[in-house]
């Protein structure tokens, strides 16, 4: 493997956002790190999360990365502004691309965001949307039992169409044109979110958004791989097994995921 690109995430969400860059960047190496021990991250305070973002950082160092990709939304909400001026390597998160991508594309300047507790709490989202363009007005809810769905596999059926759009009534009543998806694990449940909100609402997908982003950084920097096929590593800090069960779901193919610590 030569340098690869190193993506870091909570858990497995991530997995979401590795999916599109092997899509989008099929030369490129990737090495996954899912801090599966102290998952998730959403509920810790900020100086905790800041902490073990170092220390997920640092891990990839040490496999000599050559970019790193936040996949993680409580991280790039909270800790990615403190911590990208302590480290050399370029850093990409996952919440910039979103807003850029949702502030460019809304035409009635009415903007849904929806994320885990955490993520919508950090009000992140809202901050950036409004530096970008002040006049735009952001609708944000909370959708918590989305993740355990994805995890558990539940991606259609009554249940999950029923909460979906209790959740979602908000967002639908405030007649947004684009909703972002401020949580990795929310692209699988894109059937689902798209028949409550309507066809004409725009879902902002960021893993798609941060593929691009990484791109464009990585050919702006001459670091581009061509004419190969990339291969892939998965690390977590706990529960290997139970990783690769969920990782399969999410990628679409077997992956075994290694035990290594973060520090």
């Amino acid at each position: 493997m030569g340098k690869a690109i190193g993506v870091f995430d909570s858990g497995v969400g991530g997995l979401t956002v590795v999916k599109e860059l092997i899509r989008q960047l099929p030369a490129e190496d990737i090495i996954y790190f899912g801090d599966t021990a102290r998952v998730p991250y959403g509920i810790k305070s900020k100086e905790t999360v800041i902490r073990f973002s170092i220390e997920n950082i640092l891990f990839l160092l040490k496999q000599e990365v050559k970019l790193i990709c936040i996949a993680c939304n409580t991280v790039s909400s909270v800790a990615l502004p403190i911590i990208q001026n302590h480290f050399k390597v370029p850093m990409v998160g996952v919440l910039e691309s979103g807003v850029r991508e949702a502030v460019y594309a809304t035409r009635n300047k009415r903007i849904g965001v929806i994320g885990t507790r955490g993520t919508i709490k950090s009000r992140a989202y809202e901050i950036q949307i409004k530096q970008l363009d002040p006049q735009v007005k952001v609708t944000a809810a909370a959708c918590p039992l989305f993740v355990p769905f994805v995890e558990e596999g539940w991606l259609s059926g009554r249940p999950v169409l029923e909460v979906a759009q209790s959740y979602l009534k908000p967002i639908k009543k405030a007649g947004v044109d684009t909703v972002i998806l401020g949580c990795t694990h929310y692209p699988l449940l894109k059937p689902v979110i798209r028949e409550v909100l309507g066809k004409k609402v725009t879902l902002i997908d960021s893993a798609k958004q941060v593929a691009m982003e990484v791109k464009n950084i990585l050919a702006q920097e001459g670091l581009l791989n061509k004419g190969r096929r990339g291969k892939q590593r998965f690390y977590v800090s706990d529960n290997p097994e139970w990783f690769s069960g969920l990782a399969k779901r999410f990628l679409g193919r077997p992956v075994r995921g290694k035990k290594s610590g973060a520090e």
